[in-house]
């Protein structure tokens, strides 16, 4: 995810950060020698099946750690990973797939048991998931049958462990997670001969705007990408408003922010049949004609600003209790401009609930109900957490018998916090935005492709922002073209709902037979 809990807002909301200058060297001037690199604990090989579609696939799991360099080329980080690859198969035609979660600051504990893997957490779907012992079964919506996995630990999360000369600075930033991924890569490729498979990234969430640069980084660098896929995607931070951001990304969305959060809106608004009489009873429809309104009319008045006449000002009052179901004061006390954060708890306040930020399917009851209605953590995570993060212990240790001394951090968020916060920064910019990296990784390799699959459900990243930016990479057509959409009945983490999951699988089933056939 990108920030699990609500305190992603607080490492966020604290800005662009810029590191401390170094520790002092040792008295008499000489300069700090790098500590040594501890031996790695040894990687655990284990073999399993798996029925998919009837078919019997035998498959090794390793669950183990490469070492990546700093800049200066010393090693610098171990990075944890899980694998499954497809017993047999031959490696130089045999796809393969790189995961990774978000944050800044995330394990890929969420890909990894929730996904498409061989196993998968089972979970209540929009509901609080009970309490232990949870299960972990296969997976029938594992890509397996399609493609070799590899699920990645960004540095220091997981069982990932800065190491020798590694500061936080070599791993904590925009830029330099791209060339520790990107490290990563070359070495998993050299270390188990995949220099010629197909080779496909999937990132979520701040996965997204890490796979813009690190696909552009890859191809400069001769390492060939076949495919993309973006779930959840915020690529350009520069469109969303300061309430999301904080100050990292400055003067942000404007009134653009309202505008991409309303079909969002919408879709939660029709979840909890709090739309009005007259709005469509189907999602699809209800939120398409929110999306109309949202970038013209809407829009168009926004940007008017106080020149907005009496009755254009009425009628966008009415329209936006049409597509969002709260009452026509509470809009005129916001001047029609209602922030996501307030929305959240507004929608359900006469239940004393607020609906979850990653996904609003999810629910949970409010401390405080004549505040602002926010909690300092999110639905979604409440529902969850306990399941997925006991779950990933249980499977990793006990089932790929992998167990090293130290514990597997799900966050790393503290440890960035510590460190001076996520340098934000990309190519010398205060405000991240990696849009452009994708484009010239289109333009630079025209047999690319990208799958972009969205949840009507997520607030925390709006899918007609990723809508907006894609349609807006100035590419040809025939580039263009290569861009594909999904779009499920769900949230961030579209993989929460099964029918929605399974919806996904069989998209990328097509998607990666297209792109490999070259289509």
């Amino acid at each position: 995810m990108m920030k699990r809990a609500l305190q992603a807002f607080a490492l966020a909301a604290t800005g662009v950060f810029a590191f401390s200058a170094a520790a002092p060297p040792h008295a008499g001037g000489a300069p700090e020698s790098p500590s040594p690199v501890p031996a790695a604990f040894p990687d655990s090989v284990t073999r399993h099946t798996i029925a998919v579609d009837g078919k019997v696939l035998a498959y090794t799991a390793r669950a183990g750690t490469l070492d990546v360099d700093n800049q200066q080329g010393q090693p610098a980080c171990r990075m944890f990973y899980t694998a499954f690859t497809l017993d047999g198969a031959d490696p130089s035609q045999r796809p393969i797939t790189f995961f990774y979660n978000g944050g800044p600051g995330s394990s890929t504990v969420w890909l990894r048991m929730g996904s498409f893997g061989p196993v998968r957490v089972q979970v209540a779907d929009g509901v609080m998931t009970g309490p232990p012992p949870y299960r972990v079964a296969d997976n029938p919506y594992t890509l397996l049958d399609r493609t070799d996995e590899v699920f990645i630990d960004m540095c220091d999360s997981g069982y990932s462990r800065i190491i020798g000369a590694g500061k936080p600075k070599d791993f904590f930033g925009a830029d330099a997670d791209v060339r520790s991924f990107a490290n990563f890569i070359d070495r998993y490729v050299t270390s188990f001969d995949r220099w010629n498979s197909p080779k496909f990234l999937f990132g979520e969430s701040y996965g997204t705007p890490r796979s813009a640069m690190l696909v552009n980084y890859l191809q400069n660098e001769g390492i060939g990408i076949n495919g993309v896929v973006l779930l959840s995607s915020i690529l350009n931070f520069t469109l969303y408003g300061g309430s999301t951001y904080g100050d990292s990304v400055p003067q942000a969305g404007g009134d653009w922010s309202y505008v991409f959060y309303l079909p969002t809106e919408t879709a939660a608004a029709w979840y909890h049949h709090r739309l009005p009489p007259g709005m469509p009873s189907n999602l699809q429809q209800a939120v398409q004609e929110s999306r109309n309104f949202a970038m013209g009319e809407y829009l168009n008045a926004l940007a008017q600003g106080s020149r907005l006449s009496r009755s254009e000002y009425d009628d966008v009052v009415a329209k936006l209790h049409r597509f969002t179901g709260l009452s026509e004061q509470y809009i005129r006390n916001a001047n029609l401009r209602i922030s996501y954060f307030a929305f959240l708890g507004e929608l359900l306040r006469n239940e004393g609930m607020q609906i979850g930020r990653y996904d609003s399917r999810y629910t949970a009851d409010v401390l405080d109900d004549v505040g602002d209605m926010w909690t300092r953590w999110d639905a979604t995570d409440a529902a969850i957490d306990s399941a997925f993060t006991t779950a990933n212990n249980m499977y990793v240790q006990d089932m790929l018998g992998y167990k090293p001394p130290e514990s597997y951090r799900v966050l790393a968020y503290s440890l960035i916090r510590a460190s001076g916060g996520w340098d934000y920064h990309h190519n010398g910019e205060p405000a991240l935005n990696t849009a452009p990296d994708l484009a010239n990784a289109l333009v630079y390799n025209p047999n690319l492709r990208v799958f972009s699959a969205n949840g009507y459900y997520d607030f925390a990243t709006p899918w007609l922002a990723t809508e907006y930016t894609l349609e807006h990479l100035n590419l040809k057509p025939d580039i263009e073209s290569h861009i594909t959409y999904g779009f499920y009945e769900s949230g961030h983490m579209v993989y929460l709902h099964e029918a929605a999951l399974a919806r996904f699988h069989d998209d990328l089933e097509n998607w990666y037979a297209n792109t490999l056939a070259g289509r």
